[in-house]
């Protein structure tokens, strides 16, 4: 049998079967970030490929709008709606319960969901929830806290998301680095340290600064931060999956590395994604020119 290439990422054993593992849960998130243990987190839209993503030890699902790219063939994630978030959050679930999964469901509240008023997001987080997540996400920072707020109030847990936000990339100028100049970086945390006392239990940074993201890691303390483009000073990655598979329709990310090439399966690519998180060597900083 062939074997794999030589790469810095290296290769992982099977995983432990989901009955040795501790179901995830945020108590065990936060358990895992105070011990200094990399939470790893890859996006799924649908019940086989989230099943595989747990039996590789992927702790968190996030069926992100993501799949408006790379499902749905649109240009963004602006145009997906709250009703096909529905479906695939269920597909996930119940993919995730088959296999008597342990990873922790996060669902991506969509443009336009939680905009209008607080009221409005909770009718959207709840459609998530009896969907099957456990958790909800939504970008922002500013106007986003009072909704973060009146969410885990409710028994709603929130994962907050910085930096670049593709809902708002029209706003943005495009996907660009966000947090580059000292007011930037100042607003940024900010935002992060309000989203954290309003009671978001993780926080998404996408293309901030591998300086800035690891300052706000440890300023942030109980809030695990989840970087994507981010460097490897946060408390854990994620990833598009089809990108860390090597099936990109469109420019992939510098940020991104292809698993797939190194692996002689999904699942071995997982894993491989996984042992490099856990080990600090995925990101490499010096790739970012950020």
């Amino acid at each position: 049998m062939t074997q794999p290439s030589a790469s810095p990422y290296g290769t992982l054993p099977a995983a432990p079967a989901p009955a040795s593992r501790k179901p995830i849960s945020l108590p065990r998130l936060r358990e895992m970030h105070a011990q200094g243990e990399k939470i790893t987190m890859l996006t799924a839209y649908d019940a086989t490929f989230a099943a595989v993503a747990d039996a590789a030890g992927v702790e968190c699902i996030l069926v992100g709008d993501s799949l408006g790219m790379v499902c749905q063939g649109l240009s963004s994630t602006v145009g997906v709606t709250l009703e096909a978030m529905r479906h695939h959050t269920e597909c996930v679930a119940r993919g995730l319960r088959r296999a008597q999964a342990t990873a922790w469901l996060i669902g991506d509240l969509p443009f336009g969901s939680y905009h209008e008023s607080k009221e409005q997001a909770l009718r959207s987080a709840a459609v998530l929830m009896q969907a099957g997540a456990h958790m909800v996400k939504l970008e922002g920072g500013g106007w986003t806290t009072e909704t973060v707020h009146f969410l885990v109030e409710r028994g709603i847990p929130v994962c907050a998301h910085l930096g670049l936000t593709p809902q708002t990339v029209h706003a943005l100028g495009g996907y660009r680095v966000q947090g580059k100049t000292g007011e930037a970086a100042a607003t940024l945390k900010a935002q992060a340290h309000a989203l954290q006392d309003a009671g978001a239990a993780m926080l998404v940074l996408e293309m901030v600064p591998a300086a800035l993201s690891a300052a706000l890691t440890t300023e942030l303390g109980h809030c695990p931060t989840i970087g994507i483009g981010a460097g490897v000073g946060t408390a854990g990655q994620v990833l598009v999956l089809h990108d860390m598979l090597g099936m990109n329709l469109g420019r992939m990310p510098k940020f991104v590395h292809n698993f797939m090439s190194e692996a002689h399966s999904v699942q071995g690519a997982m894993q491989a994604y996984v042992r490099a998180v856990k080990e600090g060597r995925f990101p490499v900083d010096a790739t970012h020119a950020w």
